[in-house]
């Protein structure tokens, strides 16, 4: 039976992870996660009919206690999800990216490695570890060009540096240890049961309520979208197909800037919610001062990915959109409380260069 160790499964990405390998394998599926605030599933919340999710709340920082899951466990392979991701919390409080990218990445890279080298001979031959990163560590683009496999590493924040951190590692213990370590890049993810600390949810949930709907600078900035089960997939393809040594990237192909972006959420709100009394939603939109170091672009180039892994985005931006907001229509029981705890409805970022303004996200 293959057994699968995600780190972080209890996350946005992580738990659609989770569900996938539930619902379209045999695997058994280790869930490992701190259950931070960014944890989007509780334990009790995955349907488990027979009896193959487990689920063990460890810090990753904490080797010894990572060691001993591994030991229990026997897992087939190890996802690494587990990360501080919010881009403003990395500005504000910088020591906890540092903890968790780095210091965890590398405990979870260790430990690997040592479990990996204690395999018998067959095991350890089809043993993979994946971690999970992000496009943020090559910094941003101009207004034209991709970022692809080759592209050279410029992160532009503390939460892109942590991340980028933490691929050196994989990349170093691959080249001198021989472990046979993958490394992804993904581009924005969206989708159902996100926190609404981050871009599109924010938008959803500040729009819904009738609040302001705010944007760093003049909005111009450019992400790529990617609907979070088609990465899932993408991730499941690179731990199937993937090469060690490797990195693979995946986008939805799907560029959009972070203003029109907004307006776009407004119209199918109104569309699918109107609200007489909001009258339009777009002109809830505030243009508020700019994220410190704000990257402009990014873009990806997911051919690697179709070409050896057999994969493409499936879910077009318009679909996933109105599933998104009609999930964040359906389920206000499950985001508002979210809204009262941890900053999900302030301004972070801020702190440490200038005013604390509107609340805002641009990841």
């Amino acid at each position: 039976m293959t057994t699968v160790l995600i780190t972080g499964g209890s996350g946005f990405i992580g738990s659609h992870l989770v569900r996938h390998f539930l619902d379209q394998t045999e695997f058994s599926i280790v869930n490992v996660d701190k259950l931070t605030y960014a944890a989007v599933t509780l334990p009790g919340e995955i349907s488990d009919p027979d009896g193959r999710y487990a689920f063990e709340q460890t810090d990753i920082c904490d080797s010894q206690a990572f060691r001993q899951v591994l030991a229990k466990h026997r897992p087939t392979a190890i996802m690494h999800l587990a990360a501080e991701t919010h881009v403003d919390r990395s500005l504000d409080a910088p020591a906890q990216f540092f903890r968790t990218n780095i210091e965890g990445t590398f405990n979870v890279i260790e430990e690997a490695t040592n479990y990996w080298k204690a395999l018998p001979a067959g095991r350890a031959e089809s043993f993979r570890l994946l971690v999970v990163s992000t496009d943020e560590v090559f910094g941003d683009l101009g207004t034209s060009g991709q970022f692809d496999e080759d592209s050279a590493y410029r992160p532009n924040s503390p939460y892109a540096a942590s991340k980028a951190a933490g691929d050196h590692l994989a990349r170093a213990w691959h080249r001198s240890l021989g472990l046979p370590v993958i490394v992804s890049h993904c581009s924005n993810n969206y989708g159902q049961r996100q926190t609404p600390d981050k871009l599109i949810p924010k938008v959803i949930t500040n729009a819904l309520r009738g609040k302001a709907i705010p944007i760093y600078g003049d909005g111009s900035q450019v992400r790529d979208w990617v609907w979070v089960e088609d990465h899932a997939k993408g991730l499941a393809a690179a731990l199937a197909r993937g090469r060690a040594g490797q990195h693979y990237l995946f986008g939805g192909g799907a560029e959009v800037s972070n203003l029109e972006l907004a307006r776009t959420i407004c119209d199918r709100l109104d569309h699918h919610d109107p609200n007489p009394g909001f009258g339009q939603r777009r002109q809830l939109i505030k243009m508020v001062e700019d994220r410190p170091g704000h990257d402009q672009r990014y873009a990806i180039d997911w051919q690697k990915a179709a070409h050896e892994l057999n994969w493409r985005p499936k879910v077009s931006m318009q679909t996933g959109l109105d599933n998104t907001i009609r999930w964040f229509l359906d389920n206000r029981h499950w985001w508002e409380p979210r809204l009262l705890y941890h900053d999900m409805d302030q301004r972070l970022g801020l702190t440490r260069t200038g005013p604390n303004q509107v609340e805002t996200s641009s990841k």
